[in-house]
């Protein structure tokens, strides 16, 4: 092969990589960003499916408001602001606190620099039946319960994220009639006020793996025992090195 076609040839497999390499992950920022301009929605935006949306850094709320108080919240698909089909991905938006639930994946998605100024019932709820959904960047606040709720199967993978004043940050369905697997990866995490960091139900083969993070005023895991009905026992608010694996955290932040 000639000097030229070897050079044309690995010019190729370059431009091939760089196609095929994830886009590079949000970094970590720990000051909520000034909204540049607001968007009220009468109704949830769909995100079709493998499609992008990219806010912009406006404000998307909903009006008339959703978030109806915790009690008579129904956690459908109707109460949130986006929904996310299978594969679709969400950049760049700050939530408002007038949506009662955030973010609805249906299946795999990707969430990059997203933003939750008071979250209302969940922030972000995962549905997928398998595989890897991705957070990168971003961060939440006052949320009283949890900030991602995981009802389907597969992974939520978490990297540079902030969090303060929340209930918890990852809560695998504990009392869901479908006991799946369920799995969390936190990476470059800062929690600063909080319960739990990773909820999760050892019985069901749920994992939790923390690595480089701080999680300030809260435990690092909560072990459960997931039921189909009724409500799920915490027994453990500790990394058991098994279901629940923390590695380099910190505890001042």
């Amino acid at each position: 092969m000639s000097l030229a076609k070897v050079t044309l040839f690995l010019s190729f497999l370059g431009a091939a990589a760089a196609q095929s390499a994830p886009a590079p992950a949000a970094p970590l920022q720990t000051t909520f960003p000034t909204p540049k301009g607001t968007v009220n929605l009468s109704k949830v935006k769909v995100i079709a499916a493998g499609q992008s949306f990219d806010g912009g850094m406006k404000m998307y709320d909903r009006s008339p408001s959703t978030c109806v108080g915790l009690a008579a919240l129904s956690g459908g698909d109707k109460e949130a602001t986006f929904l996310l089909e299978q594969g679709a991905s969400i950049s760049n938006v700050i939530l408002g606190k007038n949506g009662g639930e955030g973010i609805h994946c249906m299946g795999n998605c990707r969430i990059t620099n997203v933003w939750w100024t008071d979250v209302c019932e969940d922030a972000a709820t995962f549905k997928q039946k398998s595989g890897t959904s991705f957070i990168r960047g971003g961060g939440a606040k006052g949320a009283a319960d949890k900030v991602f709720q995981h009802n389907g199967a597969g992974t939520i993978d978490i990297a540079n994220f902030y969090a303060e004043d929340i209930g918890k940050l990852y809560r695998g369905c504990g009392n869901c009639n479908n006991p799946n697997e369920r799995h969390v990866k936190m990476e470059n995490v800062i929690i600063k006020g909080v319960n739990v960091a990773a909820g999760i139900n050892a019985n069901y083969g749920d994992t939790a793996i923390i690595t480089n993070s701080c999680i300030q005023d809260g435990d690092i895991c909560g072990l459960f025992t997931g039921v189909t009905k009724g409500q799920p026992k915490q027994y453990s608010k500790k990394p058991d090195g098994k279901s629940c694996i923390a590695t380099n955290v910190r505890t001042t932040c």
